[in-house]
């Protein structure tokens, strides 16, 4: 085959393995001896090593897996064979650990007499630095250390009888617009983001619709018998051309972890996206939708859901559709470092946001000054980039990419060959989808969420495949929550909804970001370096799963 993939025509796994040992010609001329320091028996350490006498020889380095990226346009994954065999020994190892406790509230009072300890708590807090005063926000698991940073950042209304914060003071500015009175926004965006703030300064700060902004609600989706509700913003001015949608916990339903979130929680998250996608379809097909004002059912978006599909079958010759693929994606988590990089996310509450992607846009001669429309731009949208490697693959090979690509998941090997360990990548199945490890991670802990059968989008899923697409991504981010990730980017590779019907599999992959792997120079050229086994990290995974199942099913 002319192109890079892992996975082959008769539905196996390939990757290559380096097998590194070579001679470095010594050009140094000088040497530069010196003492590092003392061992045990008072004896100098010398950094004598560092300095050769002749060439270097390295009889056999330590061996690299590469691992094409079944995707092509993904890259390609490095693991270090000690790395991974050291993990392969207890793959339950795979963790990160709680974050600490964190209280400077308690130190100061420690240093402190039982009478002078608020005023010179109250003085210590306003007189940090702001790098420390950063860093405390994002990390203190104290109440009371939170509300006195709370306190520095914003001008807030207070209950007389309770103290409580009821609000924030606003001004208008220079234009007539109105804004909250918040003198650090990084303080503010950090300390927002961090659960141990107390529910109403949650609430007073940043949940409380229109405290954020006048963004729209235009959607809701509340469960039954539960307190979970879901509202959906409208972002007009978006980043994403003609503005896109966020389905956000509300401020009665609060989320800030995985472990709060439910099966009736995330159901509600993406019915609202299925919702606005529906709607939005019929209403370029012109089919009708009387739903105003209402949250539409599971049963009336199903018949919806068929009607879009059976005109799509009809406008096979009609005149294109303006919009025609969807956006998905979800940032859960939230960092920022005290050297003020924003690390992960930009939102409180759990919330996803999604948008329909328009099929064109017009292109500009930008070197004739012209604004004349030349000609037609195909919009970006990233599950075409998946669309175009399987046509490639069925035209050289004559199979069904995704087919294959079943098969080898089903049919794995271990990388390092041994049988006396689960091979299999597979972390929870059901009748409609799989969970699995990618061969090719292109985050330490990636995982990825697929229908069974070769369903391209969201239009192409019943009720009973979105329901099981639903329960995996809760499943998903339940076990690398448990596994300690606390910031995962999830998106979605859909196909474009007037395409011609092909194998397409609308496909989630789960990214968590980790301490020691921020990406660099290798990521930046999608050379993913990995320290585990895909195998091993599949272990992990069902371990969890396994630990936390009655949490999760009931």
């Amino acid at each position: 085959m002319k192109f890079r993939t892992c996975v082959t025509p008769d539905g196996r796994f390939i990757y290559g393995v380096h097998k590194p040992s070579f001679t470095v010609r010594n050009l140094r001329e000088n040497d530069f001896i010196t003492t590092l320091g003392v061992l045990p028996d008072g004896s100098g350490h010398l950094n004598r090593n560092n300095f050769p006498k002749g060439d270097v020889i390295e009889p056999q380095a330590d061996w690299i897996y590469e691992i094409p990226n079944p995707f092509p346009f993904k890259g390609a994954t490095y693991i270090a064979k000690s790395w991974a065999e050291e993990k392969s020994e207890n793959p339950s190892s795979i963790f990160l650990p709680e974050p600490p406790s964190v209280s400077f509230s308690t130190f100061l009072e420690n240093q402190f007499d039982s009478k002078s300890s608020r005023k010179q708590t109250d003085k210590a807090f306003a007189e940090l630095p702001e790098p420390m005063l950063l860093a405390l926000a994002g990390t203190s698991t104290d109440p009371a250390d939170l509300v006195h940073i709370a306190e520095l950042c914003c001008e807030f209304v207070h209950n007389p009888d309770t103290g409580k914060p009821e609000g924030l003071t606003y001004q208008k500015n220079g234009k007539g617009a109105v804004r909250a009175e918040i003198k650090n926004r990084d303080l503010f965006e950090v300390l927002v983001n961090n659960i141990h703030l107390p529910d109403e300064y949650k609430e007073a700060m940043v949940l409380r619709p229109g405290v954020q902004g006048e963004s729209e609600i235009v959607g809701e989706c509340r469960g039954n018998g539960t307190d979970s509700h879901v509202f959906e913003y409208l972002r007009r001015n978006s980043y994403i051309p003609w503005g896109h949608y966020a389905s956000n916990m509300a401020n009665d339903s609060i989320r800030y972890q995985i472990k709060d979130l439910s099966l009736v929680d995330i159901a509600g998250l993406r019915h609202i996206y299925y919702q606005r996608t529906y709607t939005r379809m019929a209403e370029q097909l012109g089919i009708s939708v009387p739903h105003r004002r209402k949250i539409i059912s599971e049963e009336a978006l199903e018949e919806l859901r068929m009607k879009i599909k059976r005109a799509l079958s009809k406008e096979v010759h009609g005149a294109p559709l303006e919009f025609n693929a969807s956006l998905w994606g979800w940032n859960y988590g939230f960092d920022f470092a005290p050297s003020k990089y924003r690390l992960h996310a930009s939102h409180q509450q759990i919330h996803q946001q999604f948008a329909m992607v328009p099929s064109k846009a017009y292109a500009e001669n930008s070197g004739t000054g012209s604004k004349e429309i030349s000609e037609e731009l195909l919009s970006y949208s990233c599950g075409d980039l998946i669309n175009i490697f399987i046509m490639d693959y069925q035209r050289q090979t004559g199979n069904s990419f995704f087919k294959d690509y079943l098969c080898a998941i089903r049919s794995n090997h271990r990388m390092d060959g041994r049988d006396d360990r689960d091979s299999s990548l597979i972390v929870f199945e059901d009748e409609n989808v799989v969970l699995f490890v990618p061969k090719a991670q292109t985050s330490q802990w990636e995982l990825q969420l697929m229908p069974i059968e070769p369903f391209g989008n969201i239009l192409d899923t019943d009720s009973k495949v979105k329901s099981s697409l639903d329960r995996g991504m809760l499943i998903a981010m339940k076990i690398l929550t448990g596994m300690g990730a606390r910031m995962i980017t999830a998106i979605e590779y859909a196909k474009r909804f007037d395409m011609p019907e092909r194998d397409q599999h609308v496909l989630y992959c789960f990214l968590p970001k980790l301490p020691e792997s921020p990406g660099a120079f290798s990521e930046a050229q999608l050379r993913w370096i990995n320290g585990h086994y895909p195998e091993d990290f599949a272990i992990a995974c069902r371990l969890k799963l396994a630990d936390m199942a009655e949490r999760i099913f009931n």
